[in-house]
């Protein structure tokens, strides 16, 4: 760093002149008559360096100029003949700045002026002398021309220069006070790049004015210096404006502001981001003197010009980034290469190798001559064809690309038409079965309604009859009020009560025969699971089943029930049957099992009278409904208690208890349907099924099936979905009634069987505030839309909305259920402690 560093411009009241010293004595005195016949060089700009190194230029004039000096370093006042030959303006200037300098110097003993300094070069034994007292002053290297300060940039700082603080040799000797500032003193201007308020410090001279500033930022910033502006306190500042014309001390800090004349075409971007860290341009020192005071020395960072040299590195496979080696921040010492002449020799284990190499290729050429004959049989004779320019060669065969490319695009023109063919067909095939199937499944579901209606069996098959026969009644009551009047219209609802009156006691004989067969369905059901083994799923998917000894008593009972049922037997099978269920429940002794003994004995005794079959209905039919009764009774059959709805522990019969005013009966809470708006109990089950079959005669088995499917829908989303499973068929009616008007919001479809209820948001929880009525098709076009608002229209989107409103007024009370059924929920997935462990918390309490 010491041996290619700048000189620092020496500011006002330095009186010491600059010391090299000369690594040769001979040397010295060569370069120092090279000074005086040497003329000043233009100095060259200094290109910016890649890492952000910075060098300093003095401007007086607007120009550079510089002293070529190989040993010895010239002040900062140039010396009168240099001045001689340079402008007249530039000579005055610094004579004048000459004269102040000697007279604020003239004190000092071991000073020099100006004019002393420019006749003859100092010693190098006297410059050797006054090193060892004086502080050693950085000299550049031989050859090398000393620069001027430029403006440098604040984000890269490696190297220092030497201060502007004067060491004389004598610690007490007062310093001179400076009378006026000099020219070539710097300052620390911060310019604010507008309008992005990018700072950028600089460290210019004082003699540097706004143009030489501009010229500067219009090649950083790659704009035109016409465009740039540079403007203090809001005042555009003219270009001739030096920095110490504008105030600014040595050493001392402005802000100044740099927008451009063209905003709008040419705005001012910013130079580079700041890096994390940037070592300013000047550094406040304290160092304590030896009567103890503290002195603050100013240290001045200079920008070293050098490239850095790379050391090598390595790269990151995985990221890619690259890492080079550092050197010191000292840059290295060069060595001046030696007069002396120096010989080399081969080390002993070195030997040469001399090694011919010729191709394996030969070839040549023999012609027919006396004594050598060369056949000519395989000779072809060439002409010369007409000759082809090479516009003509260009042209054939662009024809035959555009030959090329015809064909190529007609090939690919047909795949296309073929492809979109084929699209057709297959839509069209679709569109064909999907016809067909919404056919076939409307023609089974009319045929299975009919069959529901023909022969039912459920208390949905009963509801279907009932909410036919109120739509005939409706019917037939609307044509006689429209077409009769008078007595003729009193006979015709006569006649119609009564054809009413004939299809309902049609309609209760086929329930009370649908009851006896469902009964002894739901009977031998209850009989099944009872004597069913335990089945549990392991985590290979293979189902395992184990029998217990309940299950084997339940599955003896049960066997021993189905015989005792059994029609068209022998006398023998049947006393053997009598006999199996006889030892059964002797097993047991009490009132019931008595009884049945009882029976079974009166039955023996019947069977060995020859008594008919048909005259012995009544008792067999006793037996079946008592040992029926026995095996319900947990104490005979465990399995039976976890399969009745009735609870074994009277204390919570206490527990969740209501008593329904229209039948007068208690009854479970799950006896009675609860809706989103009910705020009483109100009728069970039982009595609003027999009040709707008298006076409404509503068939909810569509809204039944479209809630399964809603229900089915939410399960598949799987982010606990709760409000769904908490509506019941009278809110979805109200729902897709009152709310959707059983249709459609796009197709206005009003067939209920193909209407489902999707989610308008797929990202929010199923609500009757968030959900649509679509057709089928519509719905699965609905789940795949990410956008609403892009493929849906503001009008269609304020229509759906509304409708969300009104659902939202109606069911209110949802959300507060939903977060309560949650909580509960949480609630029951939280295991308290084990007895043991309660048991042990009671010991150590």
């Amino acid at each position: 760093m010491a041996d290619q560093e700048e000189s620092a411009p020496a500011t006002v009241g330095e009186t010491e002149e600059p010391q090299t010293e000369p690594q040769d004595p001979a040397e010295g005195k060569a370069e120092a008559e090279q000074t005086d016949t040497e003329e000043p060089a233009q100095p060259a700009e200094a290109p910016a360096a890649e890492d952000g190194a910075e060098t300093k230029a003095e401007a007086a004039d607007g120009t550079e100029q510089q002293q070529e000096e190989p040993a010895t370093e010239q002040p900062t006042e140039q010396p009168a003949d240099t001045a001689a030959e340079q402008p007249a303006e530039t000579a005055a200037a610094e004579e004048t700045a000459a004269e102040q300098t000697a007279e604020s110097t003239a004190e000092p003993a071991d000073t020099t002026t100006a004019e002393e300094t420019t006749e003859e070069p100092p010693a190098p034994e006297e410059e050797a002398k006054e090193r060892k007292v004086q502080e050693p002053t950085p000299t550049p290297e031989p050859g090398q021309i000393p620069t001027a300060p430029t403006p440098s940039r604040e984000n890269i700082s490696m190297a220092t220069v030497p201060t502007a603080e004067i060491h004389h040799v004598d610690p007490h000797a007062v310093s001179p006070v400076p009378l006026a500032t000099s020219a070539d003193a710097t300052a620390t201007v911060k310019f604010v790049l507008m309008p992005s308020g990018h700072v950028t410090t600089l460290a210019c001279a004082l003699s540097q004015n706004m143009l030489q500033l501009k010229d500067h930022f219009s090649v950083e910033l790659r704009m035109p210096a016409e465009l740039i502006l540079i403007t203090l306190n809001g005042k555009k500042i003219p270009d001739s404006t030096t920095l110490g014309e504008l105030g600014v001390g040595p050493n001392a800090t402005i802000q100044l502001e740099i927008s451009s004349a063209d905003p709008v075409n040419t705005p001012i971007k910013s130079i580079r981001p700041k890096p994390e860290y940037v070592m300013p341009d000047i550094l406040t020192v304290r160092v304590p003197q030896d009567d103890g005071k503290l002195q603050d020395v100013v240290v001045e960072i200079e920008r070293p010009t050098r490239r850095k040299p790379y050391l090598g590195g390595y790269r990151h496979k995985l990221s890619g980034v690259e890492y080079h080696h550092a050197s010191a921040q000292t840059m290295g010492r060069t060595t001046s290469v030696s007069d002396v002449q120096k010989f080399c020799r081969d080390t002993q284990t070195v030997f040469q190798k001399n090694r011919v190499q010729q191709t394996t290729n030969h070839t040549s050429t023999q012609m027919t001559k006396v004594g050598c004959y060369v056949s000519n049989m395989q000779d072809k004779l060439l002409l010369p064809g007409q000759y082809q320019s090479a516009e003509e060669y260009h042209k054939i065969r662009l024809e035959a690309v555009i030959v090329l490319q015809a064909y190529f695009r007609r090939w690919q023109a047909k795949n296309i038409v073929q492809r979109l063919r084929e699209d057709k067909a297959r839509h069209l095939e679709w569109e064909r079965q999907e016809e067909i199937r919404k056919k076939r499944e409307k023609e089974q579901r009319i045929r299975k309604e009919f069959e529901r209606r023909m022969n039912p069996k459920t208390k949905e098959d009963f509801d279907l009859l009932y909410a036919a026969l109120e739509k005939w009644r409706q019917e037939e009551l609307a044509f006689i009020d429209e077409n009769y009047s008078g007595a003729e219209r009193k006979a015709r609802l006569c006649a119609l009560l009564d054809q009413e009156t004939q299809l309902i006691s049609a309609i209760d004989r086929h329930k009370i025969d649908a009851a006896k067969e469902n009964k002894e369905k739901s009977i031998q059901h209850f009989l099944d699971q009872a004597a069913g083994p335990k089945k549990w799923r392991a985590f290979d998917g293979k189902v395992t089943e184990m029998d217990t000894p309940y299950t084997q008593r339940a599955r003896e009972l049960r066997d021993i029930y189905n015989s005792i049922n059994m029609k068209y037997l022998t006398q023998d099978e049947r006393l053997d049957v009598l006999l199996t269920l006889k030892h059964t429940v002797k097993e047991h002794n009490c009132k019931l099992t008595q009884e049945i003994i009882e029976l079974i004995d009166r039955e023996a005794d019947l069977l060995m009278r020859g008594v008919k079959d048909s005259n012995m209905e009544g008792l067999r039919k006793r037996i079946s409904t008592l040992f029926l009764q026995y095996i319900k009774t947990p104490t005979f059959n465990a399995e039976a208690a976890r399969l009745l709805k009735v609870p074994q522990d009277p204390m919570s019969l206490r527990k969740n208890i209501y008593f329904c005013p229209s039948c007068g009966n208690y009854k479970p809470s799950m006896e009675f349907p609860m809706s989103s708006n009910t705020r009483l109990v109100g009728k069970c089950r039982k009595c609003q099924k027999l009040d709707n079959d008298a006076r409404q005669r509503q068939d909810f088995s569509i809204y039944r099936t479209m809630l399964k499917q809603l229900r089915r829908s939410e399960e598949a989303y799987n982010d606990e979905s709760r409000i769904a499973f908490l509506l019941q068929e009278a809110d979805l009616q109200y729902l897709v009634e009152n709310v959707w008007n059983s249709q459609s919001i796009l197709s206005a479809w009003d067939d209920l069987y193909d209407l489902v209820l999707v989610r308008w948001d797929k990202t929010e929880e199923w609500s009757p505030w968030n959900c649509i009525l679509l057709t089928k098709e519509e719905a699965s076009a609905h789940k795949v839309l990410d956008d609403l608002e892009e493929q849906y229209g503001p009008v269609f989107i304020h229509k759906a909305q509304h409708k969300h409103t009104l659902a939202r007024n109606y069911f209110a009370r949802l959300p507060g259920m939903a977060q309560y059924m949650r909580e509960k929920l949480a609630a029951s997935k939280q295991k308290g402690p084990s007895v043991m462990g309660h048991r042990m918390a009671q010991t150590t309490a």
